[in-house]
Parts: C-alpha cells; sequence; structure tokens
C-alpha cells in the first residue's frame, strides 16, 4: 500500500485515487460545490488556494493546495525519479 500525500501531512491511498483535476474550470468548482453539500469534501488546504482536486473511488473529493502536475508525479512515481537524479543517483528499473 502506497500513499499520496496532498499537503500539509495528509495523505490518501495512491490505489483509491480516481482522478486529478485542476481546479480552474466551472464545472469542477460545481463538483466541489456539490461535494462541500453532499459532506464528501475533505479540505488539505490548510487555508491556502485551491489548486486541485482528488477524486476516489468512495467519490470523496480531496482539495488540495498542490499542482495537479505535482501530484500526478507523484501518483506516478516521476517525483521520485527526480528526487534520486537531483542527488546523483539513478532509479530502480521495473
Amino acid at each position: 500500500m502506497s500513499v499520496l500525500n496532498v499537503g500539509f501531512d495528509n495523505a490518501v491511498i495512491k490505489e483509491r485515487v480516481v482522478s486529478v483535476l485542476a481546479v480552474n474550470s466551472t464545472p469542477v468548482k460545481r463538483m466541489i460545490e456539490a461535494a462541500r453539500n453532499a459532506g464528501m469534501l475533505i479540505d488539505a488546504t490548510r487555508g491556502k488556494k485551491v489548486k486541485a482536486v482528488v477524486i476516489t473511488d468512495t467519490n470523496h473529493y480531496i482539495i488540495s493546495a498542490i499542482q495537479p502536475e505535482t501530484l500526478i508525479g507523484r501518483i506516478s512515481g516521476k517525483d521520485k525519479e527526480k528526487k534520486l537524479r537531483e542527488k546523483g543517483k539513478e532509479p530502480d528499473k521495473k
């Protein structure tokens, strides 16, 4: 079981993530508001500007202050590969 850090020491199990969306369109903002009204919204922003929403297989919406590209990189493992390369190490090939 691996986890996705969605910011400020909040994490989601990667296998439960269905989608990561940018919060720059009206339909996505409406989806977030509907989730809030249904009690299915989890706020992981600590009051910061919302930049992404993570949707889980349980239909929970997790709003995050982290860029969607960063979250997607963390899910795919590209974030770890980048950090290893910066340290001069080669990532493991699977």
